[in-house]
């Protein structure tokens, strides 16, 4: 399965706004959806923060989209 890098200068990041950079969302309101339905995983587990800090090298998936957090 495929994985997207998505470079980020400011590290941490919320969840919610890497969701949106990322574009496996389209605004804040879908990313607070699919996190509380509990369609995310955050390093394949399950999570249902979207204010969850995420570092270089965490990799989101939404559905069948990946995206990986790389300090850039």
């Amino acid at each position: 399965m495929h994985i997207e890098d998505v470079p980020l200068s400011g590290l941490p990041i919320r969840l919610a706004q890497f969701m949106k950079l990322a574009n496996l969302v389209e605004s804040g309101a879908d990313a607070k959806t699919v996190v509380a339905a509990g369609d995310v995983d955050v390093n394949g587990e399950v999570e249902l923060r979207r204010g969850r800090q995420l570092v270089a090298g965490d990799v989101v998936s939404v559905g069948a989209a990946r995206a990986r957090v790389v300090q850039g």
